[in-house]
Order: C-alpha cells, then sequence, then structure tokens
C-alpha cells in the first residue's frame, strides 16, 4: 500500500508506526473537527507489512479514532505492540489463532471481539472497554495478564456466552475488578496461573448460568469480594490452592443452585458479611481446609454430602451451625455431622462435639421404623444417648424415692415372717431397680394390690434404663 492511497489521518498513523509514537486524536475531536477515521485494511497492512527503522522497535500507538471496516488478522503474526485506546470500532475485530507481542484495547468500544485461538506473547489489556457483543478467547494463550477491569460486555443473543474463556491459558492474573457482564461467562477448563479477581463485579444472567468455570485451575486465589452474581456460578471440579474470597458478595439463583463448589478442591473458602444466598449451595464431595462460613449467609437449602474440610470458622455455638445440616435436601448423611465433630474437636471444644453427635442419632432416629424410634426415644429420654449420663442418676433417683415412699406406707407381706430379714424400703425398691445386684429384699417379700403394679414398672424400668446405660456407654467408648 501506497502513503499517497492514504488519508491524512492514515498518514500520520503511517509515519508514527516506526518510532512507536503515539497518534492522538482526541485533541482533534475537542477543536469541533470530523472523528478521524482509520480503515481497517490499513491497519493491517502496516502492521504486517510496514515501514520499519534501524535500531528503532515499530509499534501502533493510535488514540480516539473510529475504526471502520474489519480488522482481520486472523492467522497472522504480528511483532509489533498494538495499543488502540479510546478507540471505536465499527466492526468485530477478528483475531482467530494469531500471534501477537502485547494487545491493549482500553477504553475502547466494540461491537464484539473474535479471538479464539489467539497466542499473545505479553498481556490483553480490555479495561473499561464497552463491548456490545459476545467476547470469543477460547483456548487463547497469553503469557502475561488478561485485564477487564472496569469493562461492560453485553450480547443480544442469550444463547451465546458474553464472555468465552473455556480452555483458556492465562501465565499470570485474570483481572476484572469492576466487570460487568450481561450474560454467561465461560471458564470451564481453563487455567490461570495466577488469581482471578472479580471484586465489585456485576454478573447477570438471571435463571441461566451467569458464571460457568467447570474444572477451573487457578494458581492462586479465586477473588469476588463485594460480588453482585445474579445466575448460577458453577466451579464443579475446580482446582484453587488459595482463597475463593466471597466476603460480602451477593449471590442471586432463585428456584436455582446460586453457587455450585461440589468435588472442588480449596485451599479456603470465604462467605460472609453478605446477605443470605438466595437459591442453592452446593459444596458435595468438595475438599476444602478451611471453610470460613457465616450462619446467617446460608440459604434455605444445603447440600453437603460428602464435604471434607478441616476447620471451620468463625467458631459458633453448636446450635448455630446444626440447621446447616438439616438444610440438606438429601438423604440423612452421618458424614456431615462427623465433619462437624471433627471440626469442634479440632478446636477443643467437646460440648459441642457432643450436642452434634446427639443431634446425629436424632436424625438418624428419624429414619428407622417404629420400633427403632421407639427405642430410640427411650435412649434419648434416659441418658441421651449416652451423652448425657447424669439423666440415669436422676431417673433412678426419682424412682428409688418414689418407690421408698410407696412402700414405706405399706410394707408388703413376709413370704416367710421367721426367715425374713428386716423389711427396707429403700433397699426394696433398689432390689426392683437394679436387676443384676440383690440385697435380698424382692426375694423375701410379696406385694399386693397396686403395690404389686408398682413392683412391676419398677422392674420394667430398671431393665430399660439398665439397658439404655450399657447401649450409651459402650457407644461412648466406642467413640474414644
Amino acid at each position: 500500500m501506497e502513503i499517497d492511497d492514504l488519508t491524512p489521518a492514515e498518514q500520520r498513523v503511517w509515519r508514527a508506526f516506526a518510532t512507536a509514537r503515539t497518534v492522538d486524536f482526541r485533541a482533534d475531536r475537542e477543536a469541533g473537527g470530523p472523528e478521524p477515521a482509520l480503515r481497517a485494511a490499513v491497519l493491517r497492512a502496516l502492521l504486517l507489512n510496514g515501514p520499519r527503522e534501524p535500531g528503532e522497535v515499530a509499534a501502533l500507538r493510535v488514540v480516539g479514532a473510529r475504526i471502520t471496516g474489519v480488522l482481520d488478522l486472523r492467522y497472522a503474526t504480528v511483532d509489533s505492540v498494538i495499543r488502540l485506546n479510546h478507540c471505536r470500532f465499527e466492526e468485530t475485530p477478528r483475531l482467530a489463532g494469531a500471534q501477537f507481542n502485547y494487545v491493549t484495547l482500553r477504553d475502547s468500544v466494540l461491537p464484539g471481539l473474535a479471538a479464539a485461538h489467539t497466542r499473545i506473547d505479553g498481556g490483553l489489556r480490555l479495561t473499561r472497554c464497552r463491548v456490545d457483543g459476545p467476547v470469543h478467547l477460547s483456548r487463547a494463550q497469553i503469557s502475561g495478564a488478561l485485564y477487564l477491569d472496569g469493562a461492560e460486555i453485553t450480547t443480544t443473543d442469550p444463547a451465546d456466552p458474553v464472555l468465552q474463556l473455556n480452555q483458556v491459558s492465562i501465565d499470570d492474573d485474570l483481572c476484572a475488578r469492576g466487570l460487568r457482564a450481561r450474560g454467561l461467562i465461560r471458564l470451564d477448563g481453563a487455567s490461570v496461573a495466577g488469581s482471578i479477581d472479580l471484586d465489585d463485579a456485576e454478573l447477570s444472567n438471571p435463571g441461566a448460568h451467569v458464571l460457568d468455570g467447570e474444572s477451573l485451575d487457578v494458581g492462586a486465589n479465586f477473588l469476588g469480594r463485594r460480588l453482585r452474581a445474579h445466575g448460577r456460578i458453577d466451579l464443579r471440579g475446580a482446582r484453587i490452592p488459595g482463597r475463593v474470597d466471597l466476603l460480602y458478595a451477593t449471590l442471586a439463583g432463585p428456584g436455582d443452585t446460586a453457587l455450585r463448589a461440589s468435588s472442588c478442591v480449596i485451599g479456603e473458602l470465604w462467605l460472609r458479611g453478605g446477605p443470605p444466598v438466595e437459591g442453592r449451595l452446593n459444596l458435595r464431595r468438595a475438599e476444602i481446609n478451611q471453610l470460613h462460613l457465616e450462619p446467617e449467609m446460608l440459604p434455605g437449602q444445603v447440600r453437603l454430602l460428602d464435604l471434607t474440610y478441616t476447620f471451620l470458622t468463625p467458631h459458633e455455638p453448636a446450635e448455630r451451625r446444626l440447621p446447616m445440616l438439616e438444610r440438606d435436601d438429601g438423604a440423612f448423611d452421618p458424614h456431615a455431622y462427623e465433619q462437624l465433630t471433627a471440626a469442634y474437636r479440632n478446636t477443643g471444644d467437646d460440648r459441642a462435639a457432643r450436642l452434634v453427635q446427639l443431634a446425629k442419632l436424632r436424625r438418624h432416629r428419624s429414619t428407622l421404623p417404629w420400633y427403632g424410634r421407639l427405642w430410640g426415644h427411650l435412649q434419648d429420654a434416659a441418658v441421651g444417648y449416652g451423652f448425657r449420663p447424669l439423666r440415669a442418676a436422676v431417673w433412678l433417683l426419682s424412682l428409688l424415692a418414689a418407690g421408698s415412699v410407696a412402700f414405706a406406707l405399706e410394707h408388703p407381706r413376709a413370704l416367710k415372717a421367721s426367715e425374713a430379714p428386716d423389711f427396707d424400703p429403700v433397699f426394696y425398691t433398689l432390689d426392683l431397680l437394679l436387676p443384676v445386684i440383690s440385697f435380698g429384699q424382692e426375694s423375701a417379700f410379696a406385694p399386693s394390690g397396686w403395690h404389686q403394679s408398682l413392683s412391676y414398672v419398677l422392674i420394667l424400668t430398671g431393665w430399660i434404663l439398665a439397658t439404655t446405660v450399657v447401649a450409651g456407654v459402650t457407644r461412648t467408648v466406642s467413640r474414644q
């Protein structure tokens, strides 16, 4: 392409390219002149066959221009830095399969971006861009960082992901603070060596997935402080060794799952400070070292089957943690109770651990047939399944007092008056209550009338009490 075929604005850009000078058209627009227009075909020719000067690094640096036509660099190799900031693209740039050193489109307006399978040796900066169509970066390889801070991306087709980053490989961070996205963000199979930063972002795709990060691999943290997500966040199978930081986040997936982190391996999950999660929370089969979970943020439904964690913070009484297990809409899962018990024992709170075990047995009782439930109620009332052994002493003393008073008012007759010992109402009642120990009173006297009925009640109660005590003690010893 000859320079004589170029417009004055294009000539300025052509001459500045060889020495990497910046051409800023904003002053011309502020002076009331026409909006400078650059043909995409001219930029393509400049990047592929533009002039070079010895000892200089060529670069395309343009600010405040309108790009007409399609910037088509598919499968091209561009060794020059591209900086097209504050520009307005009339057509979607086509960069699929191309190789670049560094690309920045900061503060620009685009109808979309097609850059699948692109390789960028430096970074890609889309900071504060406004994109009115899908951004396709699937399977792209970015050696630096991907910047989406303050960007606004929307699409008119709900079936098309607004930001397609599936199988993308980023060797640094994915910076998207303050991102506003209206549609699905696909991150499934993506690999980010650094952190994903979605602090203060606003993601909206009501009634559908807002972020799909299945099998996402993050080298450090997934940050989402003050994140506002209206739609389903799916992190199933993700590996995040650092923090999943959702402090002060708003998660809303009405009638669906708001957050799914099942089968994940996560260093720390922080979920506190925000409003209650609206929708289901799914942490099934996840492995989390520290679960920082505030009870106030829990939704009405949680799924915790086979969830494992080492530490549960902040430290809360067992009465505030147990509703989390009772909200699981699946079948009774003893593993969830064992995990909570272990978390309390790790902090030395044995009382809370016992309360969780007691709640587990009561929950299990509801799954038994009627005779199992009846026996469970007896064990619970008698000794609290072995966790409240003092109840046995209270029952024993109460029955002992009642029997002693009753038999003291009216002595039962002696079977053999000449051989019978002196009657003692206390030890006679103990003989009836204790099935193993004998004081020689029960075999020497025979009650009659309602006293006989009372003796039967004491004998039966004694056997039940003894059996429940033995069952409770056995359960306690087996746990230790």
